[in-house]
């Protein structure tokens, strides 16, 4: 499972909340792609479940999982964190290689990834 902390969730129920008629039935998907120097990079996406998906429901939102990113992404947090340049989302995932530092798979050896 995937866990949205509340500040994450509140900020999508927002955008989902603004797009509610083009995605009514709409959700955060999360996904893996190549890239990043471990391998591969995360996603986020305000999107519709596909065949295959993987739906849960951390914080009141609806989290879509395609089946191959699902096991990368087995026990992950999404955050929202705020600085003084703006905000935005990052992944804690507890699967991620130990030392990174591109910001594009993890960060600092934390297993955090900015996106």
């Amino acid at each position: 499972m995937i866990h949205l902390t509340s500040d994450a969730a509140s900020k999508v129920k927002g955008a989902l909340d603004r797009e509610k008629e083009n995605l009514p039935d709409g959700g955060l998907r999360i996904y893996v792609q190549p890239g990043g120097c471990s391998g591969f990079s995360y996603g986020l996406a305000l999107d519709r479940p596909s065949d295959g998906d993987q739906v849960f429901e951390s914080e009141g939102v609806k989290v879509i999982v395609d089946g191959r990113s699902l096991p990368f992404l087995e026990g992950a947090q999404v955050e929202f964190l705020e600085d003084g340049m703006g905000g935005g989302f990052a992944i804690r995932n507890p699967n991620a290689p130990p030392a990174c530092g591109c910001a594009q798979s993890c960060g600092e050896g934390d297993g955090e990834c900015q996106t």
